[in-house]
């Protein structure tokens, strides 16, 4: 009797969030569908509450001073590998980009674009101090300085479209300066931020810098205006989430900063020194000089 040939069944990933070093479901194991361009079930996503967020908080953190205290010229090494890693599998993340509706030459040039952002920022990483710090001229016997801090943790609320693109230009200069990143990915195209954060695992950048959420912006959108623990929110919104996010950034006093939706994503010219004076505390030292 002949064995009758098995179909072999393809292995299916299961999307996960990266948090902490480490790719995890949701606190609450929910997760939400999400279909391809042409409408077929593509899979189902992590849908993250409010205590994924505490957690994803609580890990970066833990990941910040340590991060904080690396030199500006490792933080650029690292950030010029991770722009390796990403240009490394961009086909990749073009494909998964194509598969939710991106035109292929759009989602490709986004990537290009992408890379390059993250090499202009490991630029920036070891060069923004002796621009943004100062020696002040004072009338008394003290040698008068300013110097840049991290702020801490920040949230960022990546835009819909572009969805890897407006992810990284926004994460770039938050973490070029020493800060750690809670990221929640774009909605509607949520996919592509899981891809990326397997490029995070395997680059050198120390778990609990950056971590990235997904779901739904109308459950997280409070904790990210309220958390004390956010230093800053960087977010990609409009109408009341912007005004939820004011209010609750003004009652824990963080700052905060929004992109429009005329955001030049695709534009040759980024940030710059621009973006990265937002996530930055400056602090003045006095030293007595003389007798």
């Amino acid at each position: 009797m002949s064995a009758r040939a098995l179909t072999r069944l393809p292995v299916t990933k299961t999307p996960k969030v990266y948090i902490g070093g480490a790719f995890v479901r949701s606190e609450s194991a929910r997760t939400f569908k999400v279909n391809d361009a042409g409408g077929a079930f593509f899979g189902n996503i992590p849908q993250c509450t409010r205590k994924d967020l505490r957690n994803a908080v609580e890990a970066a953190a833990k990941a910040g001073p340590g991060w904080a205290r690396r030199t500006p010229y490792n933080r650029a090494q690292i950030l010029y590998r991770l722009a390796e890693m990403i240009e490394a599998r961009s086909a990749e993340l073009v494909a998964s980009l194509v598969r939710f509706g991106a035109r292929e030459a759009d989602a490709s040039r986004g990537m290009s674009v992408a890379v390059d952002r993250m090499i202009h920022y490991a630029g920036w990483a070891d060069k923004y101090e002796q621009l943004l710090g100062s020696v002040n001229p004072v009338a008394s016997p003290h040698f008068n300085f300013t110097v840049t801090e991290p702020m801490g943790v920040v949230g960022v609320i990546a835009p819909d479209s572009p969805p890897v693109l407006g992810l990284l230009s926004m994460v770039a200069p938050v973490i070029a300066c020493g800060n750690t990143v809670v990221a929640l990915a774009s909605e509607k195209v949520p996919y592509p931020a899981i891809l990326l954060g397997e490029m995070l695992a395997t680059s050198d950048l120390p778990a609990g810098v950056v971590n990235l959420l997904t779901g739904f912006r109308r459950e997280l959108i409070p904790t990210f205006a309220t958390h004390a623990h956010l230093r800053a929110v960087y977010a990609a919104v409009e109408g009341e989430d912007r005004k939820a996010l004011r209010l609750g950034g003004a009652e824990s006093v963080k700052r905060v900063r929004f992109v429009g939706r005329d955001e030049p994503w695709f534009s040759e010219a980024p940030g710059g020194l621009d973006a990265i004076r937002d996530f930055v505390e400056l602090k003045t030292i006095w030293h007595p000089i003389g007798s």
